[in-house]
Formats: C-alpha cells, structure tokens, sequence
C-alpha cells in the first residue's frame, strides 16, 4: 500500500522558515520523481518543486525560486523542501507527489501518488 506523509507545516511569521519533510512507503522509492505542489484558499493546485530519482536534478516554480530548497534522502525514504523567507502568499496546504518521468513536472495529472496535505500558514 502506497503511502506519502507530510509532516512540518504550521503557523509562522512572514520571513519565517519551515521544513516539510514528506515520508514514502509502499513503492521503491528511488524509481520516483517526487514534488511537491500547494493549493491556497480559492485557488487552484499549484507546482512548488520537484527532484529527480537521485537528487541531481531539482526544478523550481518562479514563486519559490530562490526561497526554497528541495532534496531527498534515498535511504530513509524521504523528501524535503526548506522554505525561507515565508510570505502570506505562501499561506496553503502543501502536498508531495510521486512519479515516474522527468517532464511535465507541474501537470498535476501526471502524478501517480499523493499524500494527504500539510497546513502551512504565514502570517503577516
């Protein structure tokens, strides 16, 4: 069973920092491309990050770009992105996803797993 656990999120400052880490399991691991995408109040689901199977490659959406680091840790199964420099803008619920190629990154649709989404919250 296919499982992907966000954890990290919460209520902080605008300028602050948080790390979401992001626990796989049920798949191998280092087959996947992994992301993560955020959806604010009354908005779509919108592409943050992502990184390929061994880390090498990481891609960014210009909103974050610059403010946040992704990365991954083959052996324990896991991904991560800092985000620095919070704004209220960033304010939604963030969500990693898994997928196989390395392409259409931010189509949402191409993405085989999902987890279940952590708060993050900036306040200003």
């Amino acid at each position: 069973q296919v499982q992907l656990v966000e954890s990290g999120g919460g209520l902080v400052q605008a300028g602050g920092s948080l790390r979401l880490s992001c626990a796989a399991s049920g798949y191998t691991f280092s087959d996947y491309v992994m992301a993560w995408f955020r959806r604010a109040p009354g908005k779509d689901r919108e592409f943050v990050t992502a990184v390929s199977w061994n880390g090498a490659m990481k891609y960014y959406a210009d909103s974050v770009k610059g403010r946040s680091t992704i990365s991954r840790d083959n052996a324990q199964n896991t991904v991560y992105v800092q985000m620095n420099s919070l704004k209220p803008e960033d304010t939604a619920v963030y969500y990693c996803a898994a997928r196989r190629l390395w392409n259409n990154l931010g189509r949402a649709i191409e993405y085989d797993y999902w987890g279940q989404g952590t708060q993050v919250t900036v306040s200003s």
